[in-house]
């Protein structure tokens, strides 16, 4: 097993219904966002996306972005 680490942004956003909401995604990734009441809920969320991508990228045997400029927050995914 190999663990990445990727810089993630929790933004405050909302729901287009007006709900307050939290926008977070993963610039290294392409396609690495989503969205959570908290913002706890989108870091767990954005993990999950992060991993997803991850996963689909080795399982296609492409690689896998480097962060090259990594702060916090930060998320990490073991593949």
């Amino acid at each position: 097993m190999k663990s990445y680490i990727f810089k993630v942004v929790v933004e405050p956003d909302e729901f287009e219904d007006g709900t307050p909401a939290f926008h977070a995604y993963c610039p290294t990734l392409k396609g690495a966002r989503t969205h959570g009441k908290t913002q706890e809920e989108a870091l767990q969320n954005i993990h999950d996306v992060v991993k997803m991508i991850v996963d689909r990228l080795i399982e296609e045997g492409k690689p896998v972005p480097p962060d090259i400029e990594i702060e916090s927050p930060a998320v990490v995914v073991t593949v």
